[in-house]
């Protein structure tokens, strides 16, 4: 039976009534009720102790960096360049979480569904170890520039090695490094730099010092410790004034000292200016008083192979010094290594087999070869390197004939596929008596994130031989540079280190970590190399 409006109202007028005139009544017992509720809602949502997870290198025990921890519901961790991570999620403490693992050159075994991770049970101020196994045979050790780099090690009250470990110089992110030894400190430069106040940062050189190893610095196991060269707003500074070229980014390259007219040493840079096309090429002299670069020279054109550039090594034949370059991918530019000289585009030569005075030109490439008939390999003036790709162009075309020596057809020593090397650091090892590549890899598994090792008798090669040493999945790790000043052992280990970035690929950057510089240690009696031993 439909009963009426009026009824209705009345019947709930009554019950409103009792109830609000009951002893005690209903609110109590509601009350109660709502109390003990929110408490208990209090309880899992407030602030609890974080849970400590950290992964570690199976072989070695060390903490991995940039290991990415995913929950069931996708919620992304990072661990920090101690290996771990301040786990403190409102709704997950105090049960059991799955997490998938994942790390570039790392990896664990999958469970009967694919699924590679572990299961943890989760407990505020708990901690867990979780193991995974090191694919690379380069170990990363730890993030070098950015914000946050012991960011969770700082959350859960374990400190860091390092004096900076949360921001220094309000950096953000770092690109390319070039390093080098002078007045008794490393000097580090950069190129363009983020910052946290806006998306644009600084274009224009970024630089820092830090102590060397054998002179009060850190370990390079733990870290090092950057004093930045900043602004009275703590940002770094700008290191290349304006130059007459007018142009508004300018990066450095190809790092070396050498002593000016008056005897004094000078820190002196290879440079570029691009707005924001290539600009200008040429040399600059670093003001000690400064602290900045001024320019030393411009060069007279940007279409001259003669500039310095990608990383520089010094090394000595028949009782001259050189500085030798990169900047053609592989170790194939010098220069005498003098303040005129350096300053002075035609002092500078090219290791090339081409005819001296000529120019590659595909199947009409004049190579220069000797009575018998052998090719001609030399350093030569006024005349361009023979490049990595040329130089396969030619063995294709025939120009290059089967029997010659070749110097830079490098192939993996496990496939003997073809390696084409995108940028490169050549040093000379003690502990293997032979000069060291370190080679990035351009069209590898990923398009440049792969990492080679590979050794010659002199640096320009031949280099014939290459090693995997570190890999990354659809992501980018470019400019790589040897930390000679870092080695142990005699040169038994060595360190490297280059810009991880999501640049060339699709990848989501990875948070903290992308666009920073990463610092690998690569032990060379590893028997994973398959070195032969020295003679």
């Amino acid at each position: 039976m439909k009963m009426k409006p009026w009824k209705s109202a009345g019947i709930w007028t009554c019950l409103v009534l009792m109830i609000m005139t009951a002893p005690g009544g209903a609110f109590a017992a509601q009350a109660e009720e709502n109390g003990s509720r929110q408490n208990l809602s209090s309880a899992k949502t407030g602030v609890q102790a974080p849970f400590k997870i950290k992964v570690v290198d199976a072989e070695t025990g060390r903490g991995i960096p940039l290991v990415e921890l995913k929950t069931t519901n996708n919620i992304l961790y990072y661990t920090d360049s101690a290996g771990v991570i301040a786990f403190s999620e409102p709704g997950l403490m105090d049960q059991s979480v799955f997490f998938h693992l994942s790390s570039h050159g790392y990896d664990i075994p999958a469970d009967m569904f694919g699924n590679r991770g572990q299961a943890v049970q989760i407990m505020p101020g708990g901690m867990i170890t979780i193991e995974m196994n090191r694919v690379n045979i380069a170990e990363r050790l730890y993030r070098i520039t950015g914000q946050g780099i012991y960011r969770d090690s700082m959350l859960l009250g374990l400190g860091a090695p390092i004096q900076e470990p949360l921001i220094n110089g309000l950096v953000m992110g770092q690109d390319s490094v070039q390093t080098i030894t002078y007045n008794n400190k490393l000097y580090w430069f950069w190129g363009d730099t983020d910052r946290p106040a806006y998306p644009l940062g600084n274009f224009r050189v970024t630089g820092a010092t830090s102590q060397l190893p054998q002179a009060g610095g850190l370990d390079p196991d733990a870290g090092v410790n950057l004093d930045y060269f900043t602004k009275p707003d703590g940002f770094v500074k700008s290191l290349v004034p304006q130059l007459p070229d007018g142009a508004g980014i300018a990066w450095v390259f190809g790092l070396m000292t050498a002593k000016d007219s008056a005897g004094h040493e000078r820190l002196l840079a290879g440079y570029s200016t691009h707005n924001p096309g290539l600009n200008a090429f040429g040399i600059l002299a670093f003001n000690d008083n400064m602290k900045e670069f001024e320019q030393a020279v411009q060069f007279p054109s940007i279409d001259d192979w003669r500039h310095p550039g990608g990383q520089a090594t010094y090394y000595e034949e028949n009782g001259k010094g050189y500085w030798l370059f990169t900047e053609h991918r592989m170790p194939n530019l010098r220069v005498p290594a003098s303040y005129d000289a350096i300053i002075d585009y035609t002092q500078y030569e090219s290791f090339t087999a081409l005819t001296p005075g000529t120019a590659y030109n595909g199947a009409q490439t004049s190579l220069e070869r000797n009575a018998n008939g052998q090719l001609v390999w030399g350093w030569k003036k006024n005349t361009p390197p023979l490049k990595q790709d040329q130089e396969k162009e030619l063995i294709g075309l025939g120009v290059i004939q089967a029997s010659d020596l070749k110097y830079y057809q490098l192939k993996d020593a496990d496939t003997g596929e073809e390696v084409q090397i995108s940028s490169s650091s050549v040093e000379w090892n003690a502990y293997r008596q032979r000069y060291v590549m370190i080679g990035q890899q351009v069209q590898g598994t990923s398009v440049l994130g792969e990492i080679w090792y590979a050794e010659a008798p002199a640096p320009q090669g031949p280099w014939t031989t290459a090693k995997k040493i570190v890999t990354h999945d659809n992501y980018t790790f470019y400019n790589v540079a040897q930390h000679k000043n870092f080695n142990k052992s005699g040169g038994r280990v060595i360190y490297f280190e280059g810009t991880y970035t999501n640049t060339f690929t699709n990848h989501v950057a990875t948070p903290r970590y992308n666009y920073n510089q990463i610092m690998y240690k690569l032990d060379l009696a590893n028997p994973k190399l398959g070195l032969t031993p020295v003679q």
